[in-house]
């Protein structure tokens, strides 16, 4: 195994350096895969926020003024540094949050793909003249950083989640504080190494570890942080975008999911199975554009399930350091409880248990990945994001079914959908009302394209060139006078 105590912080970066909670508490950090101790981080809450933010807020008046190119190249550096590190810092996600090996270096890499695509995508940042409607004027539209902004991750990808606000933040001449989650923290707190590795000036970049109840009340409260970036549960972010009100922040939310897959009677069923694997069991199911409902065809229903079935049975369960390790433990023991839950709930409406459905023989937070067919829209997961390695498998007859049944959920964030059809996935994409649309892919999130969801699944994008246009704040100046 690499060594990543380097990229290891037990402190908190504000304003340059580097230290601990204000009255020095801590908070412990636990190898799930092990069950052991990795490290602590400082406990931080209001007032260490509120430092980070004045510094975050003195920094941006030279930070918001420095040359393009400045920016542009030190984001080019951190992309350097991340990819240099790719296998510490994969190692170190791991250990943090048990996703096999090969997941975290996918992780790091399409955090480092961020990184260089928001250097690019800055250059094109551009204004406009608009014709003005008398001579002696002209109408000018600008782009300007937004200011300081707040940006709170999740802890299912705790490196790429950081990467999507921070890169488009610092392109644009904002700066910024952020919060990782307090169950994996360090893979948050490493990127504030390598920034300063690289030479982003001291404030520009500030990380801090603690209450998320203090420190989010203190960034939702500050008139200094102009925008605010957060990636976690829809009620959490229902939470913020009230207390947004009060100072009238620009934010982005990416929330939660409720994704289904559709199985057509004439899907390619070789490309299916893959595509739900992934769609399905990347992350132990944790993630918010995982499938939670299956729709399956009748006409390959049941050659479906079978497949699906053997591939789910043929998955290496285990510490994620281990080689062939495709599926590691949960992150915390309410998430299996949660599964364990929504199981006993399908069973008892009718469901059946056809592979999996217990706790893996491996012990603490291991789980067995699972298959419940005869699904109905009365059972827990028909409704609720299961995030775990539960596979519900329902049936359907038609397109209209199909397409109605997978709407019937307040999120809209990804779907997924296997047919030849070329009148079918136009159709497709006129009726899902998601805002992520995979057909004949299971794995569809690429910097290139905008990511971010519907309905009660945020507002906002991440990634593309919609992911920059969040940090910027547009002006239109007329100026007069020009007859002579």
């Amino acid at each position: 195994m690499n060594d990543f105590s380097g990229m290891l912080l037990q402190a908190n970066l504000i304003g340059g350096e580097w230290g601990g909670a204000d009255r020095g508490a801590t908070i412990a950090v636990t190898n799930p895969a092990a069950g052991t101790e990795l490290g602590h981080v400082p406990n931080c809450g209001a007032a260490e926020t509120n430092r980070a933010i004045t510094a975050a807020t003195l920094a941006f008046a030279d930070w918001s003024r420095s040359d393009l190119s400045f920016r542009v190249d030190l984001l080019h550096k951190l992309h350097d540094a991340l990819m240099d590190n790719q296998e510490p810092l994969a190692q170190l996600l791991t250990a943090e949050q048990g996703k096999p090996l090969a997941e975290a270096r996918g992780e790091i890499a399409i955090g480092a793909a961020y990184v260089r695509w928001f250097a690019e995508e800055v250059r094109r940042a551009k204004g406009e003249i608009v014709p003005a409607p008398t001579a002696d004027r002209r109408l000018m539209v600008t782009r300007h950083p937004v200011g300081v902004v707040g940006a709170i991750t999740p802890w299912n990808f705790p490196s790429s989640m950081l990467a999507r606000k921070l890169a488009p933040a610092l392109a644009a001449g904002c700066t910024v504080v952020a919060k990782p989650a307090t169950a994996t923290p360090f893979s948050g707190l490493a990127w504030g190494k390598l920034c300063q590795d690289v030479g982003f000036p001291d404030g520009v970049v500030n990380i801090l570890t603690g209450s998320a109840r203090e420190i989010a009340g203190a960034i939702m409260a500050s008139p200094d942080v102009r925008k605010v970036t957060f990636t976690g549960s829809t009620d959490v972010g229902k939470v913020l975008i009230r207390q947004s009100a009060d100072t009238v922040k620009k934010v982005s939310m990416e929330l939660g999911g409720n994704a289904p897959f559709i199985v057509f009677d004439d899907a390619d069923i070789d490309a299916a199975i893959e595509g739900a694997m992934i769609a399905k069991y990347r992350n132990m199911g944790q993630t918010c554009v995982c499938t939670n409902r299956f729709y399956v065809q009748a006409g390959v229903h049941d050659a479906f399930v079978a497949r699906l079935k053997e591939a789910t049975e043929a998955m290496l369960v285990g510490d994620g350091t281990q080689d062939g390790v495709v599926q590691g433990p949960m992150i915390d023991m309410a998430g299996v409880e949660k599964v364990e839950e929504m199981i006993a709930d399908a069973t008892s409406k009718g469901g059946k248990v056809i592979t999996g459905g217990n706790r893996h023989a491996k012990g603490g937070t291991f789980f067995e990945p699972t298959i419940i067919t005869d699904a109905s829209p009365d059972m827990q997961f028909a409704t609720e994001e299961i995030f775990g390695p539960l596979s519900a498998v329902f049936k359907f007859e038609t397109e209209e079914e199909a397409i109605e049944a997978a709407n019937a959920t307040e999120f809209g964030l990804a779907a997924y959908a296997y047919t030849k059809s070329l009148g079918r996935t136009f159709r497709l994409n006129e009726g899902l009302q998601y805002g992520l649309i995979g057909i004949n892919s299971g794995l569809i999130t690429t910097v290139e394209a905008p990511f971010g969801g519907l309905k009660e699944s945020g507002m906002g994008k991440e990634g593309g060139s919609q992911g920059l246009e969040d940090y910027l704040s547009v002006k239109y100046m007329c100026v007069a006078g020009l007859d002579g």
